[in-house]
């Protein structure tokens, strides 16, 4: 015995050859949707359109969805100013493009102990871009890089 449902109203509670029969003279097909039911649910429905119509769905599901991706922007503390303005500007142009930027500038031998030079850099490319993202990180040193990550703003 099951329960069987047809498009838009309830068949009742039937033996299973006569909801089969049914089905076959409706020209569909009956497909189990509840089988922990007591009794278990069926349904009558053409197996081949419901199938086509969830693979379409998720093809549009997944049209729609974005990727967020995150792009590393590298600085040393010695970088000029020209330099770094071109820096800004490819910074920008990842953020008009909805992607995360991650800044970091990178400190090799020595020039560790000029970090507040860093600090200063990193706090004046984050004033540059006040107005276009979000500061998802503060600059923060993790070993011999300071680290800051941007996103865009909504």
């Amino acid at each position: 015995m099951v329960r069987v449902v047809g498009d838009e109203k309830q068949l009742g509670i039937l033996p299973l050859e006569e909801a089969l029969a049914q089905a076959t003279r409706a020209g569909l097909d009956l497909v189990e949707v509840a089988p922990n039911a007591d009794p278990p649910v069926c349904r009558m429905m053409d197996y081949g359109k419901f199938r086509y119509r969830q693979t379409k769905k998720l093809h549009s599901a997944k049209k729609s969805q974005t990727v967020t991706q995150v792009k590393e922007i590298r600085l040393r503390p010695k970088t000029e100013e020209h330099d770094l303005q071109v820096k800004v500007k490819h910074i920008k142009k990842f953020l008009d493009q909805r992607d995360k930027v991650k800044v970091t500038m990178m400190f090799r031998g020595r020039e560790l102990s000029f970090a507040e030079r860093g600090q200063k850099i990193m706090d004046a490319i984050k004033e540059t871009l006040a107005d276009s993202c979000i500061v998802d990180q503060s600059p923060k040193l993790e070993g011999r890089n300071m680290v800051m990550v941007l996103s865009p703003k909504k």
